[in-house]
């Protein structure tokens, strides 16, 4: 699958703006993520949301993800 990479992400992805990873939920698709490029994990320790068709997941990991979805990573809005 395609996965988008928002801009303040991208450096974690070595500046990619996008990714092909297989992954059938959101919990696989971040290991994998992270086992390709580890300085990722800097960004998911401060927290990322997975859009999968528009709807964003922020702690299900086990959501599958449907094939031919639209997946984005997105930073974690932080409330105050």
């Amino acid at each position: 699958m395609q996965v988008d990479i928002s801009s303040s992400l991208r450096a974690g992805a070595g500046g990619a703006s996008t990714l092909e990873i297989e992954a059938s939920t959101i919990r696989e698709l971040l290991t994998r993520l992270v086992e390709r490029y580890p300085q990722m994990q800097a960004h998911l320790d401060e927290g990322i949301a997975v859009a999968i068709n528009g709807d964003i997941y922020r702690d299900d990991w086990t959501k599958e993800i449907p094939p031919d979805a639209d997946v984005v990573l997105i930073p974690r809005i932080k409330g105050g």
